[in-house]
């Protein structure tokens, strides 16, 4: 297949592409290298250096590579920058995504269009791990931005008759994770240890996330490619993980022996959240084989 991947220079993205090729697929990237790196771009990709809030731009794109699918990965990702300046983060992740729909729906053998969603920053509950039944109640404008996505992605699908799937992502971590930036915490608790710096926790330390290794998840995008059509899928372990148990988890893969620091809840943060893959794994046949721990020590041994 033909498979464009916007945001493909970035973490997750760059993960999905190495996969889509070592599965033998043709694949483009598209990518404005805001917060993505041309170190993680796989040489066997085609890259374009674009924004998706640019229409003329990605319509171009589109019509010269006609892709069979888009795996649509690039965003703006913070929780805490979304409170800060809400327009540029619906201004990716709403109006980016309308132009890529837009342009795929022109293109005569457009097969399906894969959105990335957030689970970490969708559900308000105490039911957990939460399943995809649990009825949206973002926090912060990120989540709120990739709930109108994901409307944005079934209205366009059905209007301009093409496939969809939506993935609804748990707190993802691996190689490749930027530690500058306000998200990543396993990222940047191993940068700022091998500093030397004390890592600072935002609330008491109990505050928990799911956690999920990227190249588990690199996975469902391959098997989305012929399953799924129509679903919205949770990915996740379905565990909490304290934001104390991270810390020590990354302080001894990395051998860090100070204390962490403590600082005031941000508000937007979910205090606790796991989500419920029972369905990714029955109709994707999706399934994460990476502990949180074994996850930490390869990170700990990545450059």
């Amino acid at each position: 297949m033909k498979i464009i991947v916007t945001g493909g220079a970035g973490f997750i993205g760059s993960h999905v592409v190495d996969t889509y090729i070592r599965a033998g697929h043709r694949v483009s990237i598209i990518d404005n290298l805001s917060t993505g790196s041309r170190r993680n771009i796989n040489p066997r990709a085609k890259f374009y250096k674009a924004d998706i809030r640019d229409p003329q731009s990605i319509e171009k794109i589109l019509k010269n590579v006609k892709p069979d699918v888009v795996n649509h990965h690039a965003a703006l990702a913070s929780v805490i920058a979304s409170i800060k300046n809400p327009n540029a983060t619906f201004e990716v992740n709403v109006l980016g995504t309308v132009n890529l729909l837009r342009a795929f729906g022109t293109i005569k053998n457009a097969e399906k269009f894969i959105f990335i969603s957030t689970g970490g920053a969708m559900y308000t509950t105490t039911k957990l791990p939460a399943s995809e039944k649990i009825p949206p109640s973002p926090l912060s404008p990120y989540g709120l931005s990739k709930l109108l996505g994901e409307e944005t992605v079934k209205f366009y699908a059905h209007t301009l008759g093409f496939n969809f799937s939506i993935f609804r992502y748990a707190n993802v971590y691996g190689p490749r994770q930027n530690p500058h930036g306000e998200a990543g915490v396993v990222a940047i608790f191993k940068e700022q240890m091998k500093r030397g710096e004390r890592p600072t926790i935002f609330g008491d330390g109990t505050k928990a996330r799911d956690y999920v290794y990227v190249e588990d998840l690199a996975k469902a995008s391959v098997a989305a490619l012929t399953k799924g059509n129509g679903g919205l899928f949770n990915f996740g372990l379905g565990k909490l993980v304290t934001d104390k148990q991270v810390f020590d988890t990354v302080a001894e893969a990395v051998g860090f022996r100070k204390t962490p620091r403590f600082a005031p809840v941000r508000p937007g943060e979910v205090q606790k959240i796991s989500l419920d893959a029972g369905l990714a794994r029955r109709v994707l046949g999706w399934k994460p084989t990476t502990s949180f721990e074994e996850g930490v020590r390869q990170v700990a041994s990545s450059k």
